[in-house]
């Protein structure tokens, strides 16, 4: 019963994402990935981007994100809203292998940074492309949630959506790039 009370407590801890030894499995980042919420962000982008056949960059990638969080993907399909909810570890384990077979460069064309403190939202308008000058194939706006621990920033959790014709991205934001600091 103690084993099973164990393994219980630990499946409990894992589901809720408050396991303390998850933090030390967490590479440090470069201080020029986390120092700023702009170089987090395009640090982001570049860890998924890339060509055809190329590894994609797992190891900085997991720097960027603290232990359980959380990537949310809302898509309309046929009038439907579909939503995936993803931790960071699975959308690697799931998208980097096509990103890495297809080709992949996603490149911000528009931000907004929000921040309070030591926590910020950002809003990231971007596309994605199979190459790096090729057409755009998906329109997407991103927010981030962020934080800073005193020491470096943090993603703490994404949700976006896709441009479409129902949900056309604002072209003000697009090319806009804007900082608000309270």
């Amino acid at each position: 019963m103690g084993q099973q009370l164990g393994v219980t407590t630990v499946l409990l801890a894992l589901m809720l994402g408050r396991l303390p030894e998850a933090s030390a499995q967490v590479p440090s980042g470069e201080p020029s990935d986390v120092g700023s919420i702009a170089a987090l962000v395009q640090a982001s982008y570049e860890t998924m981007s890339g060509p055809a056949g190329t590894p994609r960059q797992w190891r900085r990638d997991s720097s960027l994100y603290m232990p359980g969080a959380t990537f949310v993907a809302v898509r309309e399909r046929d009038g439907r809203v579909a939503v995936t909810r993803l931790t960071a570890q699975e959308y690697r384990q799931t998208r980097f292998p096509r990103f890495e077979a297809n080709g992949l460069y996603e490149t911000e064309v528009g931000r907004r940074i929000e921040r309070f403190g030591n926590v910020a939202q950002v809003r990231s308008v971007a596309v994605a492309r199979r190459t790096p000058n090729g057409p755009i194939d998906g329109q997407y706006v991103n927010y981030f949630q962020l934080y800073f621990d005193g020491r470096r920033w943090w993603i703490a959790g994404m949700v976006w959506d896709e441009g479409r014709p129902a949900a056309p991205i604002p072209k003000a934001w697009i090319g806009h790039w804007e900082e608000v600091t309270r």
